[in-house]
């Protein structure tokens, strides 16, 4: 399975802008820019979309994991912060709550260590990975 997006930039790196285009289209022109970038610019900017996809994978490859241990009743919820410094991402910090029915907490902590380890998104970043989990028993 291969999946694409394409970027165009128009401009000098500063004064330019861009837009950012997904297979899906679910990103369909979608504006970045140096100011929705380094400052509170309108549009999105790479290091907001891979949190997203950061999130988006652990909280699925979590849900595949919690699976596996027998628990398939839960809601998760995830937020990824990218810290992003002197042009590097330097760390990918996950908070996520799982609410289940009677997970124990042991397998729980086990199965979010092995999305965290496992994910593809986890794999391919190239920083630091901290994940704070909370387990909410419904």
């Amino acid at each position: 399975m291969k999946r694409h997006a394409t970027a165009v930039w128009n401009g000098s790196g500063k004064e330019g802008k861009g837009t950012l285009t997904t297979q899906s289209t679910v990103l369909n022109q979608t504006q970045y820019s140096f100011s929705s970038r380094f400052e509170d610019g309108i549009g999105t900017n790479p290091e907001e979309l891979v949190a997203a996809a950061h999130a988006g994978c652990f909280t699925m490859k979590l849900s595949f994991s919690l699976d596996e241990a027998g628990y398939t009743e839960k809601e998760i919820s995830t937020t990824c912060k990218i810290n992003f410094v002197n042009g590097k991402i330097t760390e990918s910090f996950l908070t996520v709550e799982v609410k289940g029915n009677n997970i124990d907490e042991e397998a729980f902590h086990k199965c979010v260590k092995d999305a965290e380890e496992n994910c593809p998104i986890s794999v391919l970043l190239d920083t630091d990975i901290k994940v704070e989990a909370t387990l909410i028993n419904a």
